[in-house]
């Protein structure tokens, strides 16, 4: 079983810990980086984790993830809206997908309300701050994991 888990992360998540941090909170997206690579390992899962603010780079990593990793944890920030490309990509990979937000989105502006993404995603994650990714990366695991493990 290929036990590498995409966590992959849209446009303007660079700026975690500088962006609205009311929103969006402090942890900056080394920190998350770091603690699902320790979840990951604990767990007995690899890590490919990536960020991009490119449209055509996030979804060249989930035609990667097609031939690498057993699952793709996904925040596609703004492209959750307006990505057909994206969603078209991941309609392509046929192991699990998490969509992962780390603010609340139905509790936002409108324009938050309507994911593309949600269309083909396993499992939403919504809400949990930055501790979502982890909790992700524990949800992927048990998705994941072959039927005698679980």
């Amino acid at each position: 079983m290929n036990n590498t888990i995409f966590v992959l992360n849209g446009p303007n998540l660079n700026l975690l810990g500088q962006r609205e941090p009311a929103i969006y909170g402090t942890a900056t997206l080394a920190d998350i980086k770091e603690k699902c690579l320790v979840k990951a390992k604990s767990l007995g899962f690899e890590i490919e984790f990536r960020q991009t603010n490119f449209e055509g780079e996030l979804v060249e990593s989930v035609h990667q993830a097609r031939l690498e990793a057993c699952g793709i944890i996904i925040n596609p920030a703004g492209y959750t809206f307006t990505s057909i490309a994206l969603l078209d990509a991941l309609k392509t990979f046929d192991p699990p997908k998490i969509e992962l937000h780390i603010s609340n989105v139905h509790a936002r502006e409108s324009i938050y309300h309507n994911s593309l993404v949600s269309r083909v995603a396993t499992a939403i994650m919504i809400g949990f701050g930055a501790r979502g990714y982890e909790l992700a990366i524990e949800a992927m695991a048990g998705m994941v994991a072959p039927a005698s493990a679980r």
